[in-house]
């Protein structure tokens, strides 16, 4: 009567059980789970990864003329094109990693409902598989640098480069965190999907993508609290301050942005664990 099981799944008693032993034995699920979003979204386009090109700098050039030339949004004395690429190459990898995330539930009801391994794994997927998508237009942004520093123009790299790592992890596990929390929501309340994608769009014109914060500051006093305790603002202005020499860093800005991070992480994770007992119930 004493039989020997090789796995034993069992009710998950305890929001704070991550299950990462489970996760970790899962992990050629994880790999499986990045090559299929990548193949699956490019398969049947003509131009393919050609795309991870193609939208940072269409995105670039647009910025570039109405920002720019239009607009006449100062740019701390840097080109333009890299001002923005920068932001936006930043910007992109949270953005993908929320919206995606948020709607994690939802768009894998099916397969949730029909075999078990732990939950987590598809969320880290979606933040693997942009990695790739960011590593691509990091590229490109490097290329674009070495293009203006051969041109002659003024910019340069400071120790903060250094930080880099510390800065993909944060914007991977900010937006993981902020789509967990939001996922758990959306399988009740499908109008969030909606909400989220337009949400992000208009936190863009929050954080310092399109502008330097030296300048909302300067010119908005008032409401420049508004972009400075945006966790995204310190991220991108170290992101430009380590590669091109300017940007408004500091040490506070980091540690806050880690901060509020991990307790959106944590809170994101807790919610995940709750919701994913009886989703399939309510998607």
């Amino acid at each position: 009567m004493n039989q020997q099981y090789d796995w034993s799944i069992a009710p998950q008693n305890s929001l704070l059980d991550l299950k990462l032993k489970d996760t970790w034995a899962y992990r050629d699920l994880l790999w499986l789970l990045v090559r299929r979003d990548f193949v699956s979204f490019y398969k049947q386009t003509i131009l393919g990864p050609l795309w991870f090109f193609i939208q940072p700098l269409l995105t670039t050039l647009i910025f570039t003329f109405v920002f720019g030339n239009l607009a006449g949004i100062s740019t701390d004395g840097l080109p333009q094109p890299l001002f923005y690429m920068a932001g936006i190459t930043a910007w992109n990898y949270f953005a993908d990693c929320l919206t995606k995330t948020s709607t994690v539930f939802k768009d894998n009801a099916n397969i949730f409902g029909k075999v078990y391994f732990p939950r987590l794994i598809m969320p880290l997927s979606i933040v693997v598989s942009n990695l790739v998508r960011f590593g691509v237009q990091f590229l490109l942004f490097l290329m674009v640098m070495a293009y203006y520093y051969f041109t002659g123009a003024v910019f340069n790299v400071t120790w903060a480069i250094s930080l880099f790592p510390l800065i993909v992890v944060l914007m991977a596990l900010l937006g993981l965190g902020a789509g967990m929390l939001i996922s758990a929501m959306t399988t009740k309340y499908r109008d969030l999907a909606f909400l989220v994608t337009f949400g992000v769009q208009l936190l863009m014109y929050a954080t310092t993508v399109i502008y330097p914060l030296s300048t909302a500051v300067e010119n908005y006093p008032t409401y420049s609290w508004i972009i400075e305790y945006n966790p995204m603002t310190p991220i991108i202005e170290t992101f430009r301050y380590g590669f091109l020499g300017q940007g408004a860093f500091s040490w506070a800005a980091i540690g806050y942005t880690t901060g509020i991070t991990l307790v959106v992480l944590l809170v994101g994770i807790v919610v995940f664990n709750k919701v994913e007992k009886n989703f399939v119930d309510t998607v």
